[in-house]
């Protein structure tokens, strides 16, 4: 019966308080609520140290009402929340299954089964605790999203500027964002030019150049030059704020997803009862002896128990789990593992999904007549570049490092805004800036050099698209039906560089987070289960929205791994494929195991009905059948069960 701990953990619905500004500038991490401060868990705590304590009574020969009372105190302590919860569906004409597994702990006990009924127990007030430290954790981190935006903001004054809260600004507000500092509030900028980090709501993977006209987004990164931006929208209804409502709003209308078990449960549960109560005072009106009656409907309910259905369902999912974790993915519970097997569509972020979200140098040319070779060239500019903390100029450093390339002192360095930078290399200007848009394709970034005013070459940069991402999309392919969609925020020379790197011709680019939910939702309008990998900020309200959502995790914002239903830790794009075959051959495992449990129930079910079921029989045949099941759905512990979800040329 320890499977309810996965069961019932798996059943996490998000609800959470608006956000207050209470919370701005308190570090997302020191928020995380704690696993005792939730009164769950503490009444989880006690009812486990009951029964460890009522335990060790029993195995150390201590006189029988000791371990009595310790019992007890995890019958109550961790049975009378759920108890007080299957009351109250009761009441509401609903019977829950919680409420029926207490029914049938006070049984085991009254037959003399107290062992077993604490056990269920504890079991039940563990599962409990863990569905409310997923459901706080959650929470914790879509509040930790608004710590992106800056809590004050320097606003421009006809006398200066003076120092705000964010909350307090309008629309026609102007704003003067320093470097290094973060936009407070969505808007146009006015005047000054700079690069701005907008990773946390487009998913782009290097800064962009902001000037006048240009719309900038609150939370995002000013890296260099000053700027001033008019307030277009109230902070309330900002890009930021807008991510942290869709999250909310996708975790509440999602359709709640539950293991086939608990789809059947009330049904079930009602036959249970009933059946139980006929079994019981049927004999006791014709004469039976109260005890033999009472033995009887006790035998009746433990075989008839949904234990054995249950524990059919739950090992494949749950040694899938155990399997996809040895390799690298963690699935959160077997909710989310069977929600995997079931999707027939796939949308991929681009940016830190099917890339690395890192730029590297891809080629340099120099120019005929320039006198320098690659090397030459790479060197000047990686020594031009080395004063600067720009993630371009951090990539050629790098890239003329990994060349071993010594690279001379710079001296009267100067960055500037949009343009590059210049710097002075043995006694010569070299300036290194963007290149003119028709310098620049294939998704590439092109940095120009040049020498005294001279040009001497160019460098392209790009995203370094991940080994394995053209042998994923194309298993995504084969599993579906349909190549995925690709789904990202970056401009569309980027995106249709990586579309045709790995086979996709679905691109959808320049999406804000917005965007990326109503294309989730539009392929789910179309009847198909939605699977989406992303690993972004940006991507948190998809991940949400999708059947199922798979967050890359080395680079993974809080908030999407929060969201999403699976984590791929280790960044291999090549495991989502391979968790979602895994996924599906726990699926069929189900499927067997459900017929041999019916089996096995409705044969016993018969015995107690229609002839005389000893209770050690029924107890030895539930059981039996259980581990049977049991040892099936053990299989896909195996290694070969997910080497056979691996595409063949990752």
């Amino acid at each position: 019966m320890l499977v309810h701990v996965f069961l019932y953990s798996g059943r996490v619905s998000v609800t959470l308080a608006p956000s207050s500004t209470a919370s701005a500038g308190v570090p997302a991490a020191r928020r995380r609520t704690r696993v005792l401060a939730l009164p769950e868990a503490r009444w989880a705590l006690a009812a486990l140290v009951a029964f460890l304590a009522g335990l060790a009574a029993d195995l150390g020969g201590a006189p029988p009402w000791a371990g009595g009372v310790l019992y007890a105190v995890a019958y109550v302590s961790g049975g009378w929340e759920p108890a007080l919860e299957g009351l109250r569906a009761l009441r509401g004409k609903t019977l829950d299954v919680d409420l029926l597994m207490i029914v049938a702990a006070l049984g085991a006990a009254a037959i003399g089964q107290v062992l077993d009924g604490a056990l269920l127990i504890v079991i039940f007030a563990t599962s409990g605790a863990l569905e409310a430290l997923a459901t706080a954790r959650t929470a914790d981190s879509v509040r930790g999203l608004l710590d992106l935006a800056p809590t004050t903001a320097t606003r421009l004054t006809g006398d200066g500027e003076e120092t705000v809260p964010t909350a307090a600004l309008a629309v026609g507000d102007v704003l003067l964002v320093r470097p290094g500092e973060r936009v407070g509030a969505d808007g146009t900028v006015l005047d000054g030019v700079g690069e701005v980090d907008q990773a946390t709501v487009t998913g782009e993977s290097l800064p962009v150049v902001k000037g006048p006209g240009d719309e900038v987004f609150a939370g995002t990164l000013n890296g260099t030059g000053a700027l001033r931006v008019r307030v277009g929208r109230d902070p309330a209804d900002s890009v930021i704020a807008r991510i942290v409502a869709l999250v909310e709003e996708a975790s509440r209308t999602k359709a709640p997803t539950q293991l086939f078990i608990e789809r059947i449960e009330q049904r079930y549960a009602v036959g249970v009862v009933v059946a139980t109560l006929a079994v019981f005072g049927v004999p006791l009106a014709f004469g039976e002896n109260l005890a033999d009656a009472l033995l009887r409907a006790m035998t009746f309910m433990i075989v008839a128990s949904p234990c054995a259905v249950v524990l059919a369902t739950m090992p494949p999912l749950l040694s899938a789990i155990a399997n996809a974790g040895r390799h690298g993915v963690l699935v959160k519970s077997a909710v989310a593992m069977e929600r995997l097997g079931e999707v027939d569509a796939a949308a991929l972020d681009k940016t830190g999904t099917l890339t690395e979200g890192a730029p590297e140098v891809t080629a340099v040319r120099p120019l005929p007549g320039s006198g320098l070779d690659e090397d030459a060239l790479l060197a000047l500019t990686a020594a031009a570049e080395h004063p600067s903390e720009h993630p371009l100029a951090r990539a050629v450093v790098a890239a003329a490092r990994a060349r071993g390339l010594s690279l001379a002192p710079a001296t009267d360095f100067t960055a500037l805004p949009g343009r590059g930078v210049t710097a002075t290399v043995a006694g010569r200007t070299v300036t290194v800036g963007r290149a003119q848009e028709g310098e620049a394709a294939g998704g590439e970034t092109v940095v120009r050099v040049t020498r005294d005013g001279t040009p001497v070459g160019t460098l392209a940069l790009t995203d370094r698209l991940r080994p394995d991402a053209p042998a994923a999309t194309s298993a995504l392919t084969s599993l579906t039906g349909a190549a995925p969609v690709l789904l990202t925020g970056d401009h569309a020379h980027a995106a249709a560089r990586v579309a045709d790197a790995t086979g996709l011709t679905d691109v959808r680019a320049g999406l804000l987070p917005e965007d990326k939910v109503n294309a989730v939702r539009d392929l789910a309008a179309t009847g198909r289960k939605v699977l989406f990998v992303g690993d972004g900020v940006n991507d948190a309200p998809a991940l949400a929205a999708a059947h199922a959502g798979v967050a890359m995790g080395r680079a993974g914002s809080d908030l999407a791994l929060e969201t999403a239903d699976a984590i791929v830790v280790r960044d291999e794009l090549a495991a989502v494929p391979a968790v979602v075959r895994l996924s599906r051959t726990a699926r069929r495992l189900v499927l067997q195991n459900l017929v041999i449990a019916g089996t096995a129930i409705t044969g016993l079910v018969l015995w107690d009905l229609l002839g005389h079921l000893p209770l050690p029989l029924g107890v030895a045949g539930h059981e039996g059948s259980t581990v049977l099941v049991g040892l099936n759905g053990l299989r896909l512990l195996r290694e070969s069960a997910w080497r056979s979800g691996q595409p063949q040329d990752a």
